[in-house]
């Protein structure tokens, strides 16, 4: 009788621990989208990457105004997600070397954050994704974030126009064209109307 209770005991110990072990690798199977996330900078390495010669980096965090968060929409076809944006200013000695802007958004459903950097007549220099949320395969090529360089607002910086589309990767495609209308927004509305 005592030995059949113990066994019961084993037996049931082990059905708990095949238990734990099945629900732990179902747990590891649903990892892969979740680890695929990266972080690829920091704000500050983010922002010393794009002055690579600036022997200072000035940022400014402004409130903007209704008539303003308006202007911004309207130029760059889409919602600010706050009236608070924080500016870079990257400088050489005295010489203003560009801005530098982060804009964080959602992909899908999960967040990007990439930091676009101006020259000082407003000309996109550089875009470098700071953080990809969603799974990676859906992040464009480095080569692809390239196309805006040297772009303003000037074009209509429209997917599938002057902006090259990727196969299977629309959403993130369509998500950055509108974070770099937006910083070109930005630009034009705070920085060149407001000097």
């Amino acid at each position: 009788m005592q030995a059949s209770d113990s066994s019961s005991r084993v037996t049931a110990f082990g059905r708990n621990v095949v238990g734990l072990a099945a629900a732990l690798c179902c747990a590891c199977l649903a990892l892969p989208t979740a680890v695929s996330a990266k972080v690829f900078y920091s704000r500050s390495e983010a922002v010393a990457l794009a002055f690579p010669s600036a022997d200072r980096i000035e940022d400014e965090t402004l409130l903007l105004e209704e008539a303003q968060v308006e202007r911004v929409q309207s130029l760059a076809r889409s919602e600010l997600d706050s009236r608070l944006v924080r500016i870079y200013r990257g400088f050489k000695e005295d010489r203003l070397l560009g801005y530098a802007f982060i804009d964080v958004h959602n992909v899908r459903t999960l967040p990007e954050a990439f930091l676009v950097v101006l020259t000082p007549e407003g000309l996109v220099s550089g875009l470098r994704v700071l953080a990809f949320h969603e799974p990676l395969e859906y992040m464009p090529t480095s080569r692809w974030y390239r196309q805006f360089e040297e772009k303003s607002l000037v074009q209509s910086l429209r997917l599938g126009g002057d902006v090259h589309g990727i196969v299977g990767a629309t959403l993130s495609a369509r998500a950055t064209t509108r974070g770099v209308r937006r910083a070109l927004a930005l630009y034009e509305v705070v920085l060149q109307n407001g000097q």
